[in-house]
């Protein structure tokens, strides 16, 4: 699926495929042409890529084809052993977790789960967790500070399910308190912006001594749709709301909310899940060596100091 913006890398690529397609008759032999053609076609990558506007990130954030948790389950995780439900109500598949493994190293490993079809997707409720999914994710790591195991969070989801039977349950409540015990848990906690992180949503599994970002994820108080309907009442700015936001992985590295930018490959994630995995498995691994060597008390204060800096303006 091509971008909009990726429209000319589109059609430059799907000139390569009738040109190589063509050149399995061999009596013709278009060789050159096609070197030339994805050397170009690299170029015209790495230009598109550089100079991103904040609207194409979010597109590039929401790509169907970007890895999503089962892929970094099945491709940089071992020994996968999934846990369900919160103990009170329910299984919400929009948040799925359990033990893993990393690099040797034992962790428990939580995230948003969206689908890659129609159909996953409506199971996973495109992954807008529910109460019982934050209250699932504290249980786990409640059951990963018992066994003095770090917590890995890969954040994934357009923001929190709004509806009226989530309210119902305790929507607010479950997040709050995830914020409050997350801020006091006595493991080392590495969060991981991997794809959208919208709102109360992402909060919800989001406090960390380390929170990272892919360099073409967004994190938002509020999708740029729901910016634009609000500010100016038309959906159609969302654009200009994207920029306003200041959502992408540099501004928010600026503005001392994230801590690190793990780079994805030329052309984003979704182009080559390989390379980007193997960038996101270094950047926890790195963490995780830094985190395990300081004190419980020492943690604990650092990621208090930490949240307490964020939002304070100097002048000068």
């Amino acid at each position: 699926m091509a971008l909009n913006f990726e429209q000319p890398l589109s059609d430059l690529t799907k000139r390569i495929d009738e040109l190589t397609k063509l050149n399995e008759d061999p009596k013709v032999n278009f060789n050159s042409e096609i070197a030339a053609l994805k050397k170009e076609a690299q170029t015209m990558r790495g230009n598109l890529y550089s100079k991103l506007s904040a609207w194409d990130t979010v597109q590039v954030a929401r790509h169907p084809d970007r890895p999503l948790i089962r892929n970094y389950i099945k491709d940089m995780f071992s020994d996968f052993i999934e846990l369900h439900g919160d103990r009170c109500f329910g299984d919400d598949h929009g948040i799925i977790g359990g033990f893993a493994t990393l690099g040797g190293k034992r962790l428990m490993l939580i995230g948003h789960q969206k689908g890659n079809s129609l159909e996953s997707n409506i199971a996973s409720n495109f992954g807008m967790a529910s109460p019982e999914g934050y209250r699932k994710a504290l249980r786990l790591m409640k059951l990963a500070e018992k066994y003095n195991l770090p917590v890995v969070c890969l954040i994934d989801t357009p923001g929190a399910y709004p509806g009226m039977e989530a309210e119902a349950r305790g929507q607010a409540e479950a997040i709050a308190k995830n914020l409050t015990e997350m801020a006091t848990l006595e493991v080392p906690i590495i969060v991981v912006v991997t794809g959208e992180g919208g709102s109360g949503g992402a909060l919800g599994i989001g406090v960390g001594d380390a929170v990272l970002m892919l360099a073409n994820s967004v994190y938002s108080v509020i999708s740029p749709e729901g910016c634009a309907s609000i500010l100016w009442r038309d959906g159609k700015k969302a654009p200009e709301a994207a920029e306003a936001l200041k959502i992408t992985a540099d501004s928010l590295l600026e503005l001392g909310i994230v801590d690190k930018i793990i780079p994805e490959p030329t052309g984003g994630a979704h182009y080559d899940h390989s390379a980007t995995m193997k960038e996101v498995k270094k950047a926890i691994l790195k963490q995780l060596e830094k985190f395990n060597k300081i004190s419980t008390r020492k943690l604990i204060e650092k990621r208090f100091n930490k949240y307490a800096e964020i939002g304070k303006f100097r002048k000068g």
